[in-house]
């Protein structure tokens, strides 16, 4: 039996690794040397948190359609998709177009431009919640502006978060806030939890500005809430006059009008991010007139919101360009229906081999968890011992797949079938070599 107890030693696990771990140091002394040289002036190597992983990140070069080409010349299939803000593929030709022709028109303009309201309008035709909306540059602001407009709104200072929530780098969460979140009020509930959660909100509403939940946990392990929890929450919300808000920065790619479309659930405000700027830096947040009124400074007692590049040109000319011309409700539906046939083919192959391994997920967003029981929230995850999510990981860059070390996966536009059909023969032949290991209890 693989499973060797907890606080003990797998020689098998070991010997997977180490082989694995060699191979990939072998085939990779540009990109470990790139990561020795970036560690002298960038914590840890990076500035970004997720894309480290051991025992080095490859240095990737260049990009085309779902093709990455590390500084080794090596080449991978992309199913990171920049963990869903590369919906288009990189260098798409209508974006890449769009995006010349607006650099041969200047750039930084200070001021406003026609471009601003061409995607506005799109935006605000997709998204049922949303009548009115303004540009920043990242969800993560996106996010922190939803939150401090509804406190200023509502008058009350608490916002209402789940178990596992991700709402930018600082605005995240376990079971407990991150020690650098934002210093809010937070009330942080079970996620998936439709009883508790109503409770929380009765017994809370006298301080709640707002409640902020994904349809889809992505950082967590892309777990989807069930339509009876958001329903509930919009229930609650609504008769205790506490302002709902749907974080869709990841799940707004899942259908025309995000999940809340998909779902007939309209939240009070909504948040966008990732793939809306066409692979530039974007974010936005929006909601009814009535709310998003406090920004029109023709008004006396308007909020001020700057932001020197929320209005930045080739954002608006790739985001306008990718929803007009590119990314279309009958594009958008078949993507999503090809992530869902490759979710359950992963899972199909979990069942024929009888292993701790399933994906879970909507659409084009999945993640790859090594158990079987099911995930309805981060209380459901089991504790794995990490050296198997670094076999999984290292196993896959090794047959040429790119994927995040954690196991999240996006599908972008680029991926076609044979990308997809080889991604299952890797993790087929990952579970036939490996699958028998997959039982193995964290040391401690």
């Amino acid at each position: 039996m693989a499973n060797s107890g907890a606080g003990g030693r797998n020689p098998d696990l070991e010997r997977a690794v180490d082989a694995v771990t060699a191979r990939y140091e072998a085939a990779n002394p540009a990109s470990r040397a790139h990561y020795e040289r970036a560690r002298k002036s960038l914590p840890g190597g990076n500035t970004r948190t997720g894309m480290f992983y051991a025992p080095f990140p490859l240095a990737i070069e260049t990009a085309a359609g779902a093709t990455l080409t590390d500084v080794d010349g090596h080449t991978y299939t992309d199913f990171v998709g920049d963990f869903s803000a590369g919906l288009y593929g990189h260098s798409h030709p209508a974006i890449r177009a769009a995006v010349k022709e607006a650099l041969d028109r200047g750039m930084a303009y200070g001021s406003t431009t026609p471009y601003e309201a061409r995607l506005a309008e799109l935006l605000c035709a997709r998204f049922p919640s949303i009548e009115r909306i303004r540009f920043t540059t990242s969800g993560t602001e996106a996010n922190l502006m939803a939150l401090v407009t509804a406190r200023a709104v509502a008058g009350r200072d608490s916002i209402m978060v789940f178990e596992g929530g991700y709402h930018g780098g600082t605005v995240y969460f376990g079971r407990e806030a991150a020690p650098i979140a934002v210093p809010f009020p937070f009330l942080i509930a079970p996620y998936n939890d439709p009883g508790e959660a109503q409770r929380l909100i009765r017994e809370n509403a006298h301080r709640l500005a707002a409640v902020l939940v994904e349809p889809l946990q992505g950082a967590s392990g892309a777990i989807p809430a069930s339509a009876d929890f958001l329903g509930t929450l919009r229930a609650a919300c609504s008769a205790h006059g506490v302002l709902l808000i749907f974080d869709e920065v990841m799940t707004s790619r899942l259908a025309p009008g995000g999940r809340q479309g998909q779902l007939g659930i309209v939240p009070d405000m909504t948040t966008l991010g990732k793939f809306i700027g066409g692979g530039f830096s974007c974010g936005a947040f929006g909601g009814p007139a009535e709310i998003m009124k406090v920004y029109d400074p023709a008004r006396p007692d308007s909020f001020v919101h700057h932001g020197t590049f929320n209005n930045n040109v080739f954002m608006l000319t790739a985001g306008a360009t990718g929803l007009e011309n590119v990314f279309t409700p009958p594009v958008q539906a078949a993507l999503n229906d090809a992530g869902d046939a490759l979710r359950a083919s992963l899972n199909e192959l979990a069942a024929r081999h009888g292993v701790a391994f399933q994906a879970t997920g909507l659409g084009s967003l999945m993640h790859l968890h090594l158990q079987q029981a099911p995930i309805r929230s981060i209380r459901d995850i089991a504790p794995r011992d990490p050296r198997l999510r670094q076999l999984l990981h290292l196993d896959l860059i090794d047959k040429g797949f790119f994927t995040t070390r954690r196991g999240y996966i996006t599908l972008s536009l680029a991926i076609a079938e044979p990308d997809r059909t080889g991604l299952i023969e890797a993790v087929d032949g990952f579970l036939t070599r490996h699958g028998h290991l997959l039982d193995i209890t964290p040391a401690e």
